[in-house]
């Protein structure tokens, strides 16, 4: 039976279609920035609505690089913490550890056998961490987005909210898939890149032409969501612009762009009306007023962020209870792709 002619016999039943399902993963380490918040968290909560949602901290991924292992741990519930403080529902979505759902290395080894050197080789995200840890380059961060199509095929997930950097990820992912399924009939969902219709690419406030980061060596360029006001405007205020001081979304002006786009999605304004706002003002009346609509915005997620983490019980029961939710539907993919192999199960 077709998908169209399947959806056709469910609503001639009357029956409710499944919900599709997204999977996400966001790393432990850091704090999230202001670029993250707009490009995709912000995304995200508006979409357990129509579609079944699993987010996880993906601390498997994080120890590629050298940890301490207290502050892996704090940093995991800090950003379990974020998440739920920016909208993330732990009733609407499943919200959870990687590393408390065994089935994530599980299927990762068994994807590795079914993943070819080559195309691991011409993953960008491998040379660039490469060059930035020379003193470990470890198998890890070789095979990292096989771990990757593992987190996503394990769930049997529909859609991945990417940015573009992760295209290729997903790419590897569908091949893998793929592969698979030629050989051993459909055992997985071929996942799709979900590109949010409004994902905001914010910039580096000192270099605009690079994504905003956490792990930019200049602090100034990165707004963190924990950013005091006092930080938070004198980085806006720090920010490279232009010489000409005219508030203009234009291509030759990527400062000046980057900051209309800010100050449009903390204000709910359009870009034109923006510009038409700042029209007869001057760069530093308008670097102040970004600075302090973003403050301003950001301060509630702030104070429920600081409420969650005053009671780490509360929160570590947040995840064990999702990923024990997580490791049911993870077990019926891991048995089906034993048993298409040949494991005894």
């Amino acid at each position: 039976m077709t998908q169209n002619s399947e959806t056709n016999t469910k609503k001639a039943s009357g029956a409710t279609p499944e919900r599709q399902k997204i999977f996400s993963g966001i790393k432990s380490t850091g704090i999230p920035t202001l670029g993250s918040f707009l490009g995709a968290i912000s995304n995200w909560e508006k979409l357990s609505a129509e579609y079944d949602c699993l987010y996880c901290v993906v601390d498997l991924h994080a120890i590629t690089i050298r940890q301490n292992p207290k502050e892996l741990r704090d940093y995991g519930r800090n950003m379990l913490a974020w998440l739920i403080a920016l909208g993330l529902d732990p009733e609407k979505n499943i919200l959870y550890y990687q590393s408390q759902v065994p089935a994530h290395a599980e299927l990762s080894w068994i994807l590795n056998c079914y993943t070819y050197m080559g195309e691991l080789g011409r993953m960008t995200q491998f040379k660039d961490k490469s060059a930035k840890n020379e003193d470990n380059i470890n198998a890890g961060l070789f095979t990292y987005p096989v771990l990757m199509a593992a987190d996503i095929l394990l769930y049997q997930a529909n859609l991945v909210p990417v940015g573009d950097d992760q295209r290729q990820h997903i790419e590897l992912c569908r091949d893998v898939a793929g592969r698979f399924n030629k050989i051993y009939g459909d055992v997985f969902t071929m996942p799709e890149a979900y590109v949010p219709p409004v994902g905001a690419r914010i910039m580096d406030l000192q270099t605009p032409s690079d994504k905003m980061s956490k792990s930019d060596e200049n602090a100034n360029g990165c707004i963190l969501l924990s950013d005091s006001p006092d930080v938070i405007i004198k980085k806006f205020k720090r920010a490279v612009t232009d010489s000409d001081n005219t508030v203009k979304f234009a291509e030759d002006k990527p400062g000046i762009s980057n900051l209309l786009t800010i100050y449009a999605c903390m204000t709910g304004k359009k870009i034109a009306h923006c510009e038409a706002e700042f029209a007869d003002a001057g760069y530093g009346a308008f670097k102040q007023a970004v600075g302090e609509a973003v403050a301003q915005n950001l301060a509630p997620y702030q104070e429920k962020h600081a409420r969650l983490m005053a009671d780490i019980g509360e929160l570590d029961a947040i995840a064990a209870k999702g990923a024990k939710k997580a490791a049911e539907a993870a077990e019926k993919t891991l048995a089906k792709v034993k048993e298409a192999i040949g494991f005894v199960v």
